[in-house]
């Protein structure tokens, strides 16, 4: 959420945030509705000053006719504060709804663009594998294996629905393991954290009410999660964070759950896209200056390019442009992994950062050097994301005899050649 103030004191260039990542916000509405909701609220605090005024007049006022003369006025200032308060009611509700689609406003870095196709590619990373035989898709190698039941996953929790067996459950526990301690290593904190998160959590962190249509809800209200992120940051909702905390780094796992509302016809087979999956997600907690949220980005980056290089995975870097960046999103890099299968490259990360966005909404704050209280700044990527990110490693490991060979960093935890 942006501050109401800097949002007065710059329309333009909130409209121009808006128009770049391709929001309908109505900011001039929203001007309209503060304007509204600043003049009523001023009228109801100096109907509170004169009531809490009149008040102690009548407690001081001896004489009987005069205090009930003053009795009928205050309670005239009474009903008429009443009204006034009433009339702000629905003020607010359309105020604090507009409020929540204003976008962030973007780096200057950010590109123009309506969708992925738009993304600037800023680096690439390794080779293309090179294959003595037509390489097969991640599908048909671990169905032939074994190492996955489409059918009976479907059969068990409906469309996108899989089980993981075999080698590929242990690829996926190695895989976890190996990211979780290599990030340790590197002062995160490690974290498991809830998936079922009460609705201001989503509101907070950005994900409601644009993101309805692809959460799940409860008959009880709570959501499920699409990411550790959410349970994450409410982590410390309306807390003041002690400052030589701050930076805060934090490792989150938890499962996740997606609807995919949105990508009918999009990788209805296999293990890409699917409702439910599995994340490691860091998120980290700073001091509220532009130039230290730009270098723990880059280093969110950087932490999850030596773990792909680690892999020995070719990939490369994306800039989001405009309209493939999220409502709280200053910037955003994508991680994108070659499947050769598809000849192309497929999301596998995303880093970003919010600013105070996130911690405004959620009132997650700190002192600085003065002792003023202020909102940190909040940054995330995943770490690693099961099972999409086992289709890069099915694909690109695979032999002629349709066999899966085993990362060399992964064999301290799979004390095997092949999968």
């Amino acid at each position: 959420m942006l501050d109401i103030k800097f949002i007065r004191e710059n329309p333009e260039l909130v409209k121009e945030a808006a128009l770049k990542k391709r929001s309908t916000v109505d900011i001039d509405l929203l001007l309209k509705k503060d304007d509204e909701r600043r003049d009523l609220m001023q009228k109801a605090d100096e109907l509170r000053a004169e009531q809490n005024k009149m008040s102690g007049s009548i407690a001081r006022e001896q004489d009987r006719n005069a205090r009930e003369q003053m009795i009928m006025e205050m309670t005239t200032v009474k009903n008429d504060l009443g009204k006034i308060e009433e009339d702000l009611k629905p003020v607010m509700l359309e105020w604090k709804k507009l409020m929540l689609e204003v976008p962030n406003v973007p780096d200057m870095s950010v590109p123009e663009g309506a969708s992925d196709a738009d993304n600037i590619e800023v680096k690439v990373v390794g080779e293309k594998p090179i294959f003595t035989f037509q390489p097969k898709d991640h599908i048909e190698l671990l169905e032939k294996l074994g190492y996955v039941d489409f059918e009976r996953g479907s059969k068990v929790s409906g469309f996108r629905g899989y089980f993981l067996k075999g080698g590929m459950a242990t690829l996926s526990f190695a895989l976890w393991q190996y990211f979780l301690e290599k990030i340790v290593a590197k002062g995160y904190d490690p974290l498991i954290v809830p998936s079922l998160v009460r609705p201001e959590l989503l509101y907070g962190s950005g994900y409601l009410p644009q993101g309805e249509e692809d959460l799940y809800k409860t008959q009880d209200g709570e959501y499920f999660a699409g990411t550790a992120e959410v349970a994450t940051m409410g982590m410390y909702s309306d807390e003041i964070i002690p400052a030589d905390q701050l930076p805060m780094k934090m490792v989150s796992f938890s499962p996740c759950f997606r609807r995919e509302a949105g990508s009918h016809g999009k990788d209805v087979k296999g293990l890409i896209r699917v409702h439910e999956f599995f994340k490691l997600e860091m998120v980290i907690l700073c001091e509220a200056e532009h130039e230290k949220s730009v270098q723990l980005h880059e280093e969110l980056l950087a932490n999850v390019e030596e773990l792909m290089q680690d892999l020995k995975l070719h990939y490369h870097v994306v800039l989001n442009c405009g309209g493939d960046i999220g409502l709280g999103q200053v910037k955003k890099y994508d991680v994108e992994a070659w499947i050769p299968s598809q000849e192309k490259f497929r999301e596998t990360h995303s880093a970003s950062y919010f600013h105070d966005f996130q911690s405004r909404r959620l009132n997650i704050r700190y002192r600085d050097a003065e002792g003023k209280l202020r909102y940190v700044h909040s940054l995330n990527n995943t770490l690693v994301a099961t099972p999409r990110i086992l289709t890069a490693i099915v694909e690109n490991y695979q032999t002629e005899d349709g066999k899966i060979r085993v990362p060399e960093v992964l064999k301290k935890y799979i004390n095997t050649e092949f999968l």
